[in-house]
C-alpha cells in the first residue's frame, strides 16, 4: 500500500479559519479606506466626488447595471474554465485553496469581499491614483507567486478596469459593490463544488491503487 501525500500549498485552510481571517482582513481594509478618504481626505467614501454625492445615487440605473457587469464576467469566466485546459486547471487550483465551504460561507465571503475591496480601491485608492494604476495594484493584490496562478492576475486587472469604470461612470459604488458581490455569489459555489468533486474523484483513485496494491499482494 503507498501512502500519498499532498504538499502544503494543496491543502486548504479550515474553512472556519478561512472565514474568521477573510473577515478580520477586509474588515481592516475597509476601515483603512473609510479613515482614508473620510477622516484624512475629507472626501465622500461612496461617490467618486462632491458633486457626485450631491446627484446622489440612481438606483433603477446603478443596481441593474452592476448585476448586468457582473453577470457579463460570470459568463466569460465560465466559458473560460469550460473550453480552455488553462482555465479549468486554474479553477481547480483556485477551487483546492479555497476548499469545502458551505454555501452560508461562500455567501459571507462574497459579500465582504466585494463590499470591502470596492470600498478600498475603487472608493479610496482610485480618485487617488487614476483608473490605470488602481486597476492594476487590484490585480497585483491578487497575485499568488505561482505559475498557474498568473492568470488569476491578468483577469483581477480586467475586472479592476470594469469596476472602475463602472465607479467613473455612475459616480458612486453601487454598481461595482453589486458586480463584485455576484460574480464571487455565483463563482465561490461553483469552485466548492468543482473542489468536491476533485477530492471525490483523487478518494476513488487512492482507493483503487490500494484495492490494485492487496491483490497484488
Amino acid at each position: 500500500m503507498q501512502n500519498e501525500t499532498h504538499s502544503p500549498e494543496e491543502v486548504a485552510l479550515d474553512p472556519a479559519t478561512l472565514v474568521q481571517m477573510s473577515a478580520l482582513f477586509y474588515s481592516v481594509i475597509a476601515v483603512v479606506a473609510a479613515l482614508w478618504r473620510v477622516k484624512w481626505a475629507g472626501e465622500p467614501l461612496f461617490f467618486v466626488d462632491a458633486a457626485a454625492q450631491e446627484r446622489g445615487i440612481d438606483w433603477l440605473r446603478d443596481l441593474p447595471l452592476g448585476l448586468a457587469a457582473g453577470a457579463l464576467v460570470i459568463v466569460l469566466s465560465y466559458l473560460f474554465t469550460r473550453w480552455t485546459d488553462v482555465g479549468d486547471a486554474l479553477a481547480r487550483k483556485l477551487a483546492s485553496a479555497l476548499g469545502p465551504l458551505t454555501l452560508v460561507q461562500t455567501t459571507f465571503l462574497a459579500l465582504i469581499s466585494g463590499f470591502a475591496e470596492e470600498v478600498f480601491f475603487r472608493g479610496a485608492v482610485q480618485p487617488r491614483v487614476g483608473l490605470a494604476v488602481a486597476s492594476i495594484l487590484f490585480g497585483f493584490a491578487h497575485f499568488v507567486p505561482r505559475r498557474e496562478f498568473y492568470l488569476w492576475t491578468v483577469f483581477s486587472v480586467f475586472a479592476g478596469f470594469l469596476l472602475g469604470t463602472l465607479f467613473q461612470y455612475t459616480g458612486n459604488l453601487i454598481a461595482p459593490i453589486a458586480a463584485h458581490a455576484l460574480v464571487n455569489a455565483v463563482n465561490l459555489p461553483i469552485l466548492v463544488r468543482q473542489y468536491r468533486d476533485t477530492e471525490k474523484s483523487r478518494a476513488e483513485v487512492e482507493i483503487s491503487d490500494e484495492l490494485d496494491d492487496d491483490a497484488g499482494n
